[in-house]
């Protein structure tokens, strides 16, 4: 029979060893927001690493807890020079495997302060011992245990952190994510590895999921601007183990977008749509992104060349917009007092054509205090709006827009402005942004939150060069979009090179793997040697995160996108040709009634050309009537049937009278 005591299964578990003790020197000493621990050789501390102090003696009453993450790390032995290492082994390094005795190595790291249990009062780190840190340790030190109460919680997992064979969940706070206490997010990395519109996708993903309701609905609105990165939101991607784990780890269903709908402009043609995601399997949630003169007439300045166009110009163009277009206008000199109602580039030309043949006519050199050669350069210009903007910007006024007002919850809008030119993007950015954040202040957009996506940000606020409305407006919604629930998640290459007013309004800044060059400008000074040289050599997957509730960066891993890449999206769903009009007039067309036929199209078409046959096409769209044939056919003008021409009877001459002078 054993002796051996009953074992107590009440006593609490013995806790993990020690893997190093808290050093302090005379030219090295603790500080409270620095500490110095050495470990032994084979201790799972690197760069990154999140640890534990347990002080020794008590401070009012308790023992005080430390939380680090390790910034830098020094490894020496006794040597005093290298020299001594070098004649010790007879110059030949071979020599020192066969040495009678190994020196032995000192593991000595730097880390510096996340938090301090009791916060008051503030003294430097004691000596004590130094654990590696369990998960509650690092929600502790992150001071995420505020956001993660399940009464409160607004907690968005933004990936996890390893170390020690352990993996720990990340989380930021959606209230300084999403505001209203902070806002905005900004990605920097090298173009291809840093993984930036992978990382927006987990994050969108994330939000939709963990984003309480009780703050309401949201929506993101995101701008493809480089090749098919964003075009395949709603095909399931390629995961491993590895990633499936984070996401359940997380609390992710690892499902592609359910909501995602797509808007592009038209070719210059106007048959097909202007996007990378043409083939006819992922065409069902793609829509035309077609605007009037109603619609961009307001942001005329982001197509006119500043140096061309002065206050005079300025004050006609407002005139026109406050005066003229889409309102009654009367005025007795032109036409006979006729009356315009101008709602089309083609009704705007005609409209300058009348005022100017009544200058020309009067021999006046200017109208209502506007001078003629202004009258002149005006129209020019915005006659050349839909020309420069072709596909996007209609002459006949045919509008396609995104469902403002009606946005649904946990939708994805993207906005394919990849095969555009940089007046046309600059345009549809301007005009979006502009409507969105409008809607949002009068709380009639269709949700209570949005998210929207920028790429390449050096381009649309870049650190120097001319104002312009579009940089003009990103300030905005850096500065006070949070307050209306506009949200801007921006990334770039070099963060450097953007505005500082955008990135420094971004509470939480992720950063990838960087350059070198980018990493010796003077934004990364607060970085120290070790933290650059990590962040220079990161792998895909691996992100350097800043935020307001994290007092040092700290590195994460987060998995593979749970959408299609778009490398791999253009691959298996190739692009497909420009169609001929009948297809194209019959894929639309099938959104609204799927029974239509080709033949129904090219019968009912077969007597126009392809300006008329298009503009049914728009108008059917635009209505969405309940009998899609008969809408469509009521476009055409009627045509009259063809009559033979009859001879018309010439009158004969009266003869010239005998007596008449002039008659012969």
């Amino acid at each position: 029979m054993s002796n051996a005591p009953e074992s107590n299964n009440h006593e609490p578990p013995l806790s993990p060893p020690p893997l190093g003790r808290v050093v302090a020197t005379e030219k090295r000493p603790n500080t409270p927001h620095e500490f110095h621990f050495w470990t032994a050789l084979d201790s799972p501390v690197g760069i990154g690493t999140i640890v534990r102090v347990e002080g020794a003696q008590p401070v009012n009453g308790s023992i005080p807890r430390i939380y680090g993450v390790v910034s830098d790390g020094l490894s020496y032995t006794d040597l005093v020079s290298p020299l001594h290492d070098v004649i010790g082994n007879d110059a030949s390094p071979s020599d020192a495997l066969s040495a009678p005795t190994i020196r032995s190595e000192i593991r000595l790291y730097t880390a510096a302060v996340l938090r301090q249990i009791p916060d008051e009062p503030l003294q430097p780190v004691p000596m004590g011992a130094v654990h590696l840190a369990n998960d509650e340790d690092v929600a502790l030190a992150l001071r995420m245990d505020g956001y993660l109460r399940a009464e409160n919680r607004t907690a968005i997992p933004i990936g996890v952190y390893r170390a020690g064979g352990m993996a720990s969940p990340i989380f930021v706070d959606a209230d300084f994510l999403l505001g209203p206490e902070a806002a905005h997010l900004n990605i920097t990395g090298v173009s291809g590895l840093a993984t930036k519109t992978s990382a927006v996708e987990f994050l969108l993903a994330s939000l939709f999921t963990h984003f309480p309701r009780q703050k309401g609905s949201i929506a993101a609105v995101c701008f493809n601007v480089k090749g098919p990165d964003l075009c395949f939101l709603d095909q399931p991607g390629t995961l491993d183990a590895d990633d499936l784990a984070i996401y359940k780890t997380l609390g992710i269903d690892p499902v592609p977008f359910r909501n995602v709908s797509y808007y592009a402009p038209y070719t210059a043609r106007g048959v097909s749509l202007n996007t990378l995601r043409s083939n006819p399997e992922l065409t069902q949630n793609v829509y035309p992104l077609t605007w009037g003169l109603e619609e961009v007439l307001r942001y005329a300045e982001v197509l006119l060349n500043r140096d061309d166009v002065d206050a005079k110009a300025d004050a006609l163009i407002d005139f026109i917009a406050e005066r003229v277009v889409a309102r009654e206008f009367h005025d007795t000199a032109l036409q006979g007092g006729k009356r315009y109602y101008i709602r089309t580039f083609e009704d705007l030309d005609a409209w300058f054509r009348d005022v100017l043949m009544h200058m020309e006519d009067s021999g006046k050199e200017s109208w209502r205090t506007h001078h003629i050669a202004t009258v002149r350069k005006i129209r020019n210009r915005l006659s050349n709006f839909s020309t420069r903007c072709q596909g996007l910007v209609t002459e006949a006024g045919a509008v396609s827009d995104l469902p403002f007002g009606n946005f649904e919850d946990r939708a994805v809008y993207v906005i394919d402005v990849a095969n555009l030119e940089e007046d046309a993007q600059n345009l549809i950015f301007a005009r979006v942004v502009s409507a969105l954040r409008e809607r949002l202040e009068r709380r009639d957009l269709g949700v209570n939150h949005l998210v929207v996506f920028v790429d390449e940000l050096n381009k649309y606020a870049p650190a120097d060069g001319q104002d312009t409305y579009v940089r003009r407006m990103l300030l905005d919604i850096a500065e006070r979009g949070r307050y209306l629930g506009l949200v801007l998640f921006s990334a770039q290459q070099f963060r450097s090179q953007v505005h500082r007013r955008v990135v420094g309004n971004s509470a939480t800044a992720l950063y990838g793997r960087m350059d070198a060059d980018e990493l010796a400008t003077p934004g990364y000074q607060v970085l120290g040697p070790a933290t650059k040289t990590k962040l220079a050599t990161l792998d895909k997957g691996q992100l350097m995160v800043r935020h307001p509730h994290f007092t040092q960066p700290i590195f994460v891993r987060f998995p593979r996108p749970l959408v299609m890449s778009g490398r791999v999206g253009i691959e298996r769903f190739p692009q497909q040709a420009e169609e001929t009009l009948e297809d194209a007039v019959l894929r639309a067309l099938r959104r609204l009634d799927s029974s239509i036929t080709l033949d129904f199209v090219r019968e009912a078409s077969a007597l126009f050309d392809e300006a008329e046959v298009l503009r049914a096409r728009d108008a059917t769209l635009r209505a969405r009537p309940a009998n899609v044939r008969q809408h469509f056919k009521a476009q055409f003008r009627a045509r009259v049937a063809a009559m033979p021409v009859q001879p018309r009877q010439i009158p004969r001459l009266r003869p010239t009278p005998a007596d008449d002078p002039y008659g012969s």
